[in-house]
């Protein structure tokens, strides 16, 4: 941690800022820009970085610790602040910033020069006489697109060079499932192949809805002029076209033209994805990771600045998909940039919260591809640590439950999912042994107490007992929580407790807290993950259960027997393994049993003749 005589000497300076909008710059020894940011009021925003660090996330307080010094400039608005502090960031790239690599790669469409054009995908313009289209982001979108389009137009794939008129080699497999028209036959001529260019070109460049429009017009004048194999022709591309524009409406929206921006975040990371929508259809998907965010609304403000700092393209609508700050700001920024009114907004229902979900779990995906979680697994932390009001997901969750038949044999089962997975070395159980039989409340808190215990005791504190749960779930309602959250607090631990509660048909239903229930039905992602935590946890408590319940009754049963004694009745199951095998044994198998007396077998015989 920086010195305190440094930081007081950076809080005085910071006091004497201007209380007007600005830009301030933090500077490292070294009097490199390590960080920029806007203020509405300069003294009132960098003060707060070198006062009390508690209310700082790691990645501000590492940025502290490095700063050296800063200067400022002061605007005559927050928007002017706002303005120039993207074009400073944009100048100097600070490495505590959002900093979004455009290092993507644009793709473009080339269409080589007549006659008998090709099209093709490219990586650069070149100056060669070609027509190019672009650039798009996607290469695998364009290659969907050309091999649609190819076979659409039944345009040449192969490297062949043709001549009008005549016949270089026989028609490919291609011309025989009617994908090519086989100009390499010399059947079709240039100013025909040429056409189905023209056609090609305009459906990638104004979609398919305009260019089938004016496919159905020229089939039906074909079809008033008796040209009834050309109308036939045309009739087929009308057919190829519909079957694509059918699969392109997976994903679709109502919002002719609009960008649609999610965030996820966890495991340390945190991920943006945007959706492009052109036409209401989804074009195409970009993904940036970014440090896990301590504050979520600033970081999707830094996001949407960093990102049309970058792109030209700004659409009329943007939805994001959660709180935001200076959303008014941000709006007339980009309207600004646009030329034209951009809205943004967040959505809570219909069609647009979906496309928010969608997106989102997008880059749930993307985090847990890099971290070896499933994007399920990932998006139901997201929703849990939204339902609960955690400050990040519970990648860690501990969940513990009381199993015994009317107060005897009781004992505790503690189950932890970690990355919302079952992590079985770190189960525990629990021998409930110091609260009277059927206080279910007190083996509750006897249990926690001897957990957390543990945790004082512990020297590693990466695994085991040793680990501090991000979140701590009781199999019971408001009861459990209220016993148990005292002993958390009296530990001077800060650690989420909630309660599950079942329905009268022992399923899930709702998350219990300090004031009453939780409904999640409606999260059937977060819905199904807490079912089976509180299956697994109930399995395994009621296992141990049964296994003592079934051990203490053998016991009792051998300890009837006059001369077996409690070190006599475990050997005999050490060594028939069940009450029911000692009682099939001979005599001679009886007194092979360590420690076994002749008097004692003979009583073993004699008990089981009875009985």
């Amino acid at each position: 941690m920086k010195d305190s005589q440094k930081l007081s000497a950076l809080r005085k300076k910071a006091m004497s800022l201007p209380l007007q909008p600005g830009v301030y710059l933090m500077k490292n020894a070294a009097g490199e820009i390590i960080y920029i940011g806007k203020a509405k009021a300069l003294r009132n925003r960098v003060s707060q970085y070198f006062g009390s660090d508690t209310g700082h996330g790691d990645k501000v307080r590492r940025m502290v610790e490095q700063v050296d010094t800063f200067s400022y400039l002061v605007a005559d608005s927050e928007f002017e602040a706002l303005v120039l502090e993207c074009s400073l960031i944009k100048q100097h790239k600070p490495k505590y910033n959002i900093l979004l690599k455009d290092d993507k790669g644009y793709r473009y469409i080339r269409v080589s020069p007549p006659p008998f054009s090709r099209i093709t995908e490219v990586k650069q313009m070149a100056e060669d006489g070609a027509k190019y289209i672009g650039p798009f982001m996607s290469s695998y979108n364009i290659r969907q697109a050309l091999e649609e389009v190819s076979g659409i137009y039944q345009l040449a794939t192969c490297r062949h060079s043709f001549k009008e008129g005549k016949s270089i080699c026989r028609p490919c497999l291609n011309a025989h499932i009617g994908r090519c028209c086989a100009p390499c036959s010399g059947k079709i001529g240039a100013n025909a192949y040429a056409e189905r260019v023209e056609g090609a070109i305009e459906f990638l460049t104004k979609g398919g809805t305009k260019t089938l429009s004016l496919l159905q017009q020229r089939m039906q004048d074909a079809s008033d002029n008796l040209e009834f194999e050309k109308a036939a022709r045309l009739r087929d591309r009308i057919t190829a076209i519909r079957r694509l524009n059918e699969r392109q409406k997976v994903v679709m929206s109502s919002v002719e033209e609009q960008d649609v921006i999610a965030l996820a975040a966890g495991n340390g990371k945190g991920c943006f994805e945007v959706f492009r929508f052109i036409g209401g259809a989804l074009q195409e998907s970009e993904h940036f990771f970014i440090d896990q965010p301590d504050d979520l609304p600033a970081a999707r403000a830094e996001f949407v600045r960093r990102y049309y700092t970058l792109r030209d393209r700004v659409p009329p609508q943007v939805t994001v998909d959660g709180d935001m700050e200076d959303t008014e700001l941000l709006e007339r920024w980009l309207t600004d940039k646009r030329g034209k009114r951009v809205h943004l907004i967040r959505p809570q229902i219909g069609e647009q919260a979906h496309l928010v979900d969608m997106c989102r779990q997008n880059a749930a995906e993307r985090i847990a591809h890099q971290v070896g979680m499933t994007g399920r697994d990932t998006t139901a932390l997201e929703e849990l640590k939204t339902l609960l009001g955690l400050s990040d997901p519970p990648l860690y969750i501990e969940c513990y439950d009381i199993s015994h038949t009317a107060g005897e044999n009781a004992v505790a089962g503690m189950v932890v999912f970690k990355n919302g997975r079952p992590l079985k070395s770190s189960y525990r159980r629990f021998q409930i042994k110091y609260t009277p039989g059927g206080d279910d409340y007190g083996a509750m808190r006897e249990v926690i107490s001897r957990r957390l215990q543990e945790y004082r005791n512990a020297d590693n504190h990466d695994a085991g007992f040793g680990k501090k749960p991000d979140l701590i779930l009781l199999d019971g309602g408001e009861g459990q929580v209220s016993a148990v959250k005292p002993i958390v607090e009296s530990a001077g631990l800060t650690i989420p407790v909630f309660g599950l509660v079942k329905d009268d048909r022992h399923r899930t239903r709702a998350i219990s807290a300090d004031g009453g229930e939780i409904e999640i039905h409606s999260k059937r992602t977060v819905f199904t993950l807490l079912a089976t935590i509180q299956e697994e946890v109930h399995r395994f408590a009621i296992t141990y259960h049964r296994q003592k319940r079934r051990k203490n009754t053998v016991s009792t049963t051998l300890l009837k027997i006059p001369g077996v004694g409690p070190t006599r009745a475990k050997a005999l199951l050490r060594q028939f393994g069940s009450v029911k095998a000692v009682g099939d044994a001979t005599l001679e198998q009886l007194l092979l049993v360590k420690g076994m007396t002749r008097p004692a077998a003979e009583q073993i015989l004699r008990f089981f003749a009875e009985n």
